[in-house]
């Protein structure tokens, strides 16, 4: 027959190894679970390419919508103005003192400051004349194609604040025989503000 005293005392040893054992396979449980946080079992490459997306998407949406790109040479010194008004992406034609551009192309160098008089006809200045159809054509093309940018004949004036008004005129003139009836000058904004 077995003792009480022997049972009494093996209850309270029994409680105890299983709480060790419990403890110990707790520990190895979150010693796995931190060696198992270390190290990347799969890429899923699905979630970073909608990261990549979006981001791409923001960054375009960001370029596009801040201030219309215009590249003036140096010897372009546009007037200073307080507005506030933000340029929009247009045909652009700039006016140097040596030369009238269409974007970036020279259409024309002038001389002496002045158009050179085989190159007019009456306030129409030819090779102007020539490419502003161009661009006028390929937006009316886009227009066409896509209902989103439609063609608004708008055109940005990039001269040099010295510029003759009556060279000014003269460009108008020719941009608006090729409906680009609607201008807007670029001018440089006062510091501070």
């Amino acid at each position: 027959m077995a003792d009480p005293t022997t049972s009494a005392v093996n209850t309270p040893d029994a409680e105890a190894v299983a709480r060790l054992s419990y403890r110990r396979a707790l520990a190895r449980k979150k010693r796995k679970e931190r060696e198992a946080a270390g190290e990347i079992k799969e890429l899923n490459i699905t979630a970073m390419m909608d990261m990549m997306t979006i981001l791409l998407v923001f960054l375009l949406k960001s370029f596009a919508s801040s201030s219309a790109a215009v590249t003036a040479s140096e010897d372009v010194r546009p007037p200073v103005s307080s507005t506030r008004a933000t340029p929009k992406d247009t045909v652009a034609v700039t006016i140097t003192p040596r030369n009238v551009l269409v974007g970036e192309r020279e259409v024309l160098r002038l001389q002496n400051g002045q158009f050179p008089a085989d190159m007019l006809q009456g306030r129409l200045v030819l090779p102007l004349d020539a490419q502003l159809k161009k661009e006028v054509e390929k937006l009316k093309y886009i227009a066409a194609r896509n209902p989103s940018a439609p063609f608004s004949g708008e055109l940005s004036v990039i001269a040099d604040k010295k510029i003759p008004y009556d060279m000014l005129l003269t460009v108008l003139y020719t941009a608006g025989q090729n409906e680009l009836e609607n201008y807007r000058f670029v001018v440089l904004q006062k510091e501070g503000e």
